[in-house]
């Protein structure tokens, strides 16, 4: 079986989840009843920022990378593959919470736009009058 494979894709699904946990909230804008979904994706993700955790996703690839004869890594997630790109030396609990806090802080930006453009349009009606005929 194609571990290796099996892992890449793991990594795809976590960079889609990571991404609906940062901009998710873009999509609430479009399809407000996404945020049922969207608003319990933030909260885990703030959640494993601030906790330190790790995601279920991080060990499911590691194991799937062993299965493959592929070398798996410590840490989480975005310490390897997005801070590794950004911070070599590693992911610090300062970080961390920073993450955590810009998740909450974008997420809550574009929830609070979205609720005023909800509210300014909630009163407002539209008809359409057609010209009537002339006797």
């Amino acid at each position: 079986m194609p571990y290796g494979l099996l892992a890449d894709a793991v990594v795809l699904a976590h960079a889609a989840f990571v991404a609906f946990v940062v901009l998710g909230g873009l999509l609430v804008l479009r399809w407000p009843r996404l945020a049922w979904i969207h608003l319990p994706v933030v909260a885990w993700g703030a959640g494993i920022e601030f906790t330190g955790g790790i995601c279920p996703l991080t060990p499911l690839e590691n194991h799937l990378r062993a299965l493959a004869h592929q070398q798996g890594y410590a840490g989480g997630f975005v310490e390897h593959y997005v801070f590794g790109l950004l911070y070599p030396e590693g992911l610090t609990r300062n970080v961390q919470y920073a993450l955590g806090s810009l998740v909450l802080v974008v997420n809550v930006a574009v929830y609070a736009w979205a609720w005023r453009r909800r509210g300014k349009g909630a009163g407002v009606t539209v008809s359409v009058r057609r010209p009537q005929p002339k006797p």
